[in-house]
């Protein structure tokens, strides 16, 4: 009976001691089945199965044990999460209404708010069974490894243990961040982004900002070091832990556009018409509807000049920022999937199929850009690969109100002299269907880009093809398109405008 005496003291001590702000809990029966031991939230390293046993007994001897601590789980679209809720507190004895084979248990739900779930169920681990020295460390770690704005102090708190001895458990991990959050300053900072976005970008106050800017000599010192030894850029890369862009951003500063060009072993296409087999990989995420370094490159070169500032209003893997590093120009981007940890520099953004952008971060910064690179998601009304919510799965009428009301809107947010490169490819309805039964109402082909753009008040200057690789098509799909008189569709283009 000493394990009895024992929980009950541990819950009682806990529930006296522990206050938690804005915490709402509910006293109900449920389901064993619908509980379960989330080990992401679990601070002891096992489970003590020999506790168990000695519950199990105690359930037969009709003990009543305190109700457990649960959450409902954070997100319940997760496949086969919905209904469930995952324990903070009774591991052991819930382990044991299961192991007894009992239908329901006593439960509080708990609503933690802000609270860190792993720091709550480490508090309330502490009790008869303290948590062992590794435990403590490996939940302070695991804890500041979730939420790197926690401080020494509270995790210190939480897991019973001084501040200091959280700082050493900790040390090597805040080093990395540190670093980490470094890189992010130095890779937007070099991007041209305004301090008070990226100081609201990455959670951090601006004198942390300012502090941080001091440093960003000093931490270009060791790549650029390596960079002048004969180490190779991916090598360079790979050392310092930095995206392949920033290093070549680095390795190319000085130069002019062409040396840019050979360095980068891009040929440089003089006329109108710019193929490229493949995208170069070193430039941007795998990515649906990904766009060749090299065509932006083009882009940036024959109508921007260095250290311009490049608008990407629809920035997708980043291809666009990524060669603007490399370029040497600034750029701000921009997408509906915000990705803080992989893409810092585009910024999470949702443009509104109802035309409602008065918060648009572009709009309340200073300077407006020299040149808006836009490259909207394809028209298909199956919206195959592309975001919810995306532009892609409007039906035709809608998705050329929606470029209408978006192009007019960038003519406002754009100075005299800016430049609009608008990257287009035709859509024709062409699948399984011979070329002269297609129906042209369901076609979006450039003349109708054209029309938009002009009409939103924008004045037309080149068209440049830019077309799409065949290769995707092997030799039975073009064998079976002949066959069928089929007349597929590689066109695509960049129309140019002021």
């Amino acid at each position: 009976m000493i394990y009895k005496k024992r929980e009950n003291q541990k819950v009682q001590a806990d529930q006296n001691s522990l206050v938690i702000k804005s915490m709402k809990e509910d006293l109900v029966k449920i389901r064993v089945s619908d509980i379960y031991l989330d080990e992401s939230i679990y601070p002891r390293e096992n489970i003590d199965h020999k506790r168990i046993n000695v519950f199990v007994e105690n359930l037969r001897d009709n003990f009543k044990f305190d109700p457990i601590e649960v959450q409902a789980y954070p997100d319940p679209k997760v496949s086969g999460k919905k209904g469930k809720y995952r324990i903070l507190d009774g591991a052991h004895r819930w382990s044991a209404y299961k192991k007894a084979g009992l239908i329901e248990i006593d439960a509080i739900i708990k609503t933690l708010n802000k609270m860190d779930p792993l720091l709550y169920a480490a508090k309330m681990a502490i009790g008869p069974r303290q948590l062992t020295e590794s435990e403590t460390r490996n939940t302070a770690r695991r804890a500041f490894q979730t939420n790197t704005k926690l401080t020494s102090s509270e995790i210190g708190k939480a897991i019973g243990r001084s501040r200091q001895a959280v700082d050493s458990y900790i040390a090597d991990l805040r080093a990395t961040t540190l670093l980490e959050l470094d890189l992010k300053i130095f890779h937007l900072n070099l991007l041209g982004i305004p301090q008070d976005r990226i100081a609201k970008r990455l959670g951090i106050p601006r004198r942390t900002l300012r502090d941080h800017l001091a440093e960003m000599p000093g931490l270009a010192f060791p790549p650029n070091s390596d960079l002048s030894k004969g180490f190779t850029i991916p090598q360079v890369a790979q050392k310092h832990g930095w995206p392949e862009p920033m290093a070549w951003s680095q390795a190319l500063t000085g130069k002019d556009d062409l040396s840019r060009f050979k360095e980068l072993n891009w040929e440089l296409k003089t006329w109108d018409v710019w193929k490229f087999i493949d995208c170069d990989k070193r430039f941007g995420d795998v990515w649906p509807g990904r766009i060749p370094a090299q065509l932006i490159a083009h882009i940036l070169y024959f109508f921007s000049k260095q250290n311009d500032l490049v608008f990407d209003p629809m920035a997708g893997g980043g291809v666009c920022a990524d060669t603007c590093l490399a370029m040497g120009r600034r750029c701000w981007s921009l997408d509906m999937d915000d990705r803080l940890d992989t893409r810092p520099e585009i910024e999470p953004y949702y443009w509104n199929l109802e035309g409602k952008w008065k918060d648009l971060p572009i709009i309340t910064s200073k300077g407006k850009p020299d040149l808006i690179i836009c490259d909207p998601p394809e028209f298909d009304k199956n919206a195959q690969g592309n975001a919810k919510k995306s532009i892609s799965g409007l039906s035709k009428k809608e998705y050329l109100n929606f470029l209408e009301k978006f192009c007019l809107f960038l003519k406002k947010i754009s100075k005299k002299k800016t430049r609009l490169a608008f990257i287009s490819k035709d859509w024709r309805d062409y699948q399984n269907c011979p070329a002269d039964k297609e129906d042209p109402s369901q076609a979006i082909l450039i003349d109708s880009y054209c029309k938009i753009l002009q009409k939103a008040g924008w004045k037309l200057t080149h068209i440049i093809q830019a077309p799409l690789s065949s290769e995707k098509f092997n030799a039975e799909m073009v064998a079976q398109m002949q066959k069928k008189r089929i007349l597929g569709s590689t066109g695509r283009y960049v129309i140019l405008l002021k």
